[in-house]
């Protein structure tokens, strides 16, 4: 790995990057969360992927602040009768390890063979605390799309999708497709994280050669009001920046300007921005 173009091979391995993040936060004596397993999942290449990212960006505040947020809102959305977590390109999440979820509740994970693999081995000697199954399926194929959402989704009485990390390096017409397989299928939340234009001309810049493999694609124009148009409801939304200023979490260099206020979330404009959103049909 000694050039950035060998650290992310493809996309999936920036669910070691996220992963290695949720390590360095759970070692903090104030931290957000605890999750024992991420440097394990996280690995060499995790910490490589780390070490190449551009030092102004290197702190990882907006990966912990996504992680904490996509938390409350899923441990909420249980207390509002939630019984079905499906998590689409699942990555390296430990969710059922580490979060306090009802024995009951049924957790499907659904990503890549490979990926899904490699995870399964590494956690084999752990116990999750809900009913957890994996299942391999390719997203981008249709067919195969609905046929893993008719199954994960038979019996659910309020089930709720998350795709964390996923739509920035889908194209438009593969979200789109995604929207309307999940909002075809009895579904009451999509949770979902989504970045500006400003965020994609940024990220695209910044680590061009770190993410040459897995480039951000999609960065709505519109924002939230994309997934309006979609048919959506936004349920509620905030902005990693103000999730990590919330969190204490901003670099020393970045709260000077946490008094200036957040662009409007239907028209983010060029400034770098990203959100988490709940959505409801």
């Amino acid at each position: 790995m000694a050039g950035n173009e060998h650290v992310i091979t493809h996309v999936s391995d920036t669910a070691r990057w996220t992963a290695l993040h949720r390590a360095t936060e759970s070692a903090r004596p104030d931290a957000l969360f605890h999750d024992s397993l991420a440097e394990r999942l996280a690995g060499e290449q995790g910490q490589a992927i780390v070490a190449h990212v551009p030092r102004s960006t290197r702190n990882g505040w907006w990966l912990v602040a996504r992680t904490k947020i996509i938390d409350e809102a899923i441990l909420r959305a249980i207390t509002d009768g939630c019984d079905r977590v499906l998590n689409l390109a699942a990555g390296l999440d430990t969710r059922p390890y580490r979060l306090p979820l009802p024995t009951n509740l049924t957790w499907v994970e659904a990503d890549l063979p490979a990926l899904l693999e490699e995870k399964t081995r590494l956690l084999a000697d752990q116990e999750p605390r809900c009913r957890l199954t994996r299942t391999a399926v390719d997203l981008a194929d249709a067919s195969a799309r609905d046929t893993f959402l008719d199954e994960a989704l038979d019996g659910a009485a309020k089930a709720l999708v998350l795709t964390e990390g996923l739509l920035m390096y889908l194209g438009e017409d593969d979200v789109v497709a995604l929207s309307g397989a999940i909002k075809r299928h009895e579904v009451s939340w999509w949770m979902l994280d989504f970045a500006g234009p400003g965020l994609k001309q940024m990220m695209n810049r910044k680590m061009a050669g770190l993410l040459q493999n897995a480039p951000f694609k999609f960065a709505p124009e519109n924002g939230l009001a994309y997934f309006e148009n979609l048919g959506w409801r936004v349920v509620n939304a905030e902005s990693l920046f103000s999730a990590a200023r919330r969190f204490h979490r901003l670099p020393t260099l970045m709260r000077a300007t946490a008094w200036l206020p957040q662009p409007d979330p239907r028209r983010p404009g060029r400034r770098p921005w990203s959100a988490v959103t709940l959505l409801a049909r």
